[in-house]
This record gives structure tokens, sequence and C-alpha cells, in this order.
């Protein structure tokens, strides 16, 4: 049954289609992924069933749609239409925020474009004592963002505070101002002009995924917002498309407030989120002059 529903989901031109065929039978008999040696048959219910979810991968909808959840860093988090699924590498700069959050005793962290919550309740979760403050504009991705706080506070975490507002309001958090220890941004930034997977082109929030023309709209409001946010010393990490491992940093440095300017690469060596802090004396230093050719 697994090798068919595999065989499906190559043929429809899925990535991982072992895997993904044993999470959903894993899923329709209720059983961990680990243990589905040790599963009995599927009933003919299940079997119906199973076939159903694979009907709907092979049109390349989500796999986290059909599971309802997407799993971040130690989380589970409720995810569908209208928000945007997390994706690991997301997890690189979450991490990277929960160590910079740990050398407080009791940070303020935020959170901008916070989408399905996944970056601030990692940061709630395994920084217990950490205030994360979650900013989300869109209606339906709030949705998701409020009910996976509310679990995450039954479960025990502490709990997340949510505000509705634009990241590129140019008074967002203005109570906020110079008291931000951490403050993290998974923002829209592909490049209108870039294709995308039929996973994220039919079913992701098109606000969600494109920054505009050279994916830096959201972008750029917010490394100016954050220097204002910021307390002197704290940290900034953005991430970013991997086409703009220059581009990021330099609007960090250009901005003149920040310094400790750093690129970060995943695994595979492809660039994944800038880092900076805030000026430790909190002065505006003067940018660098622009390049200029001689017939400029």
């Amino acid at each position: 049954m697994i090798t068919r529903v595999a065989r499906a989901l190559a043929a429809a031109g899925v990535e991982a289609p072992r895997a993904e065929a044993e999470q959903l039978a894993a899923y329709v008999l209720e059983v961990p992924r680990g243990r589905l040696a040790l599963a009995d048959g599927f009933t003919p219910a299940q079997r119906d069933r199973l076939d159903a979810l694979v009907g709907r991968r092979v049109t390349r909808e989500p796999l986290q749609h059909l599971l309802g959840s997407a799993g971040f860093r130690h989380l589970e988090l409720a995810v569908g239409p209208g928000v945007f699924v997390p994706r690991p590498e997301t997890e690189l700069l979450a991490g990277w925020g929960i160590e910079r959050a740990r050398e407080y005793a009791a940070p303020l962290v935020v959170d901008l474009c916070s989408g399905s919550g996944a970056i601030a309740l990692a940061v709630a979760q395994e920084v217990p004592a950490a205030r994360v403050v979650a900013v989300e504009r869109s209606p339906a991705a709030l949705a998701w963002l409020r009910r996976n706080a509310a679990g995450r506070a039954a479960a025990g975490d502490r709990p997340i505070e949510v505000v509705a507002t634009d990241v590129t309001d140019p008074d967002l958090l203005a109570d906020l101002a110079g008291r931000v220890d951490v403050l993290l941004c998974n923002p829209p930034y592909v490049p209108r002009s870039v294709a995308v997977p039929p996973e994220v082109a039919g079913h992701d929030p098109d606000e969600a995924v494109f920054g505009g023309a050279d994916g830096l709209d959201v972008i750029r409001p917010v490394v100016g917002r954050a220097a204002v946010l910021l307390r002197p010393g704290g940290a900034i990490g953005i991430e970013h498309d991997d086409t703009h491992a220059a581009a990021v940093p330099a609007l960090l440095r250009g901005d003149g407030r920040y310094d400790r300017v750093a690129e970060h690469r995943d695994l595979a060596g492809r660039s994944r989120f800038a880092s900076a802090s805030r000026r430790a004396d909190g002065t505006h230093a003067d940018p660098a002059p622009a390049w200029q050719t001689d017939s400029s």
C-alpha cells in the first residue's frame, strides 16, 4: 500500500514521495511513523481515506494541509488555508534568536510577520522567562496564530502577546521603543518574478510569499523600525531569499544604527538569514558613501 502511494506521489512530482507516503499512512492509521511496520493492515475505510488524501496530494495540495499541522522545532502547529506553512529552514533563524534571548534573564522578544506563530511560540517554549510579542496583519493568519498560541498556553508554555498590525507601520509597537532585546522576522521576501512550487503558488498566501519586485519591500521598513525598537546592544535576525546574501546585510549596514552585521547560511550553503546588533552606544553612524563611477 505504501509503495503504491509513493509511486503515485513520485509521478506527481512530489520531492520526497516515500517519506510522505509513510506520513500519510501513519496519519490514517493513527500511529507514529516509526511504528508503521508494527501496525495492522488498513481496513477498507482506512484505505479509502488514504486514497482520498493521496488524490488531494497529487494535485500538490500541501502535505501539512492534509495532516492539519506542521512540525517546527519541538512544536506541532495547526496550519491550513490562509496561513504560510512554516519551513524547516526557518528553524535556523528561530534557533539563533533563542540563543540570543537566553543571554538575558527576562528578555523581550518580538516576532514580526508571525504567521502561524512558529518563531514566537518556539521562543516562548524554549526560553520560558521571555516575554514574546507576535505581530501579524492578515486576519486569516491571525486566526491560526491565536489558535496555536492558545494551544501552547494550555499546554503550559508561557502565553505570548498577539498584536494585529502591519509591520511596515512607521509607529509599529511604539510602546516598546528602545526596549526590545531580540527582534526576529521571517517576512515575505520572494521577488515577484520568481517561479515558486505548486504547493506555494496555489496554497500559501500571496502576501506571505512575495516581497515586491526585488523581494525587499517589507524588509526595508523593518530594518528601519527595528533600529527604533531595539535597545542598545539588542539583536535583529531577518530571513531572506537566497539571492539577498549581499542586499540585506547592505541594508543593515547602510542604516547606520547597526554593527556586527553577519550573514548566515544553511547546511547546503545557501544564504538563509542576516543578523546584526543595535549599536551599543545607541548612536547613528554615518553610512559609507555610495560608490560612484566617473560618469555619475
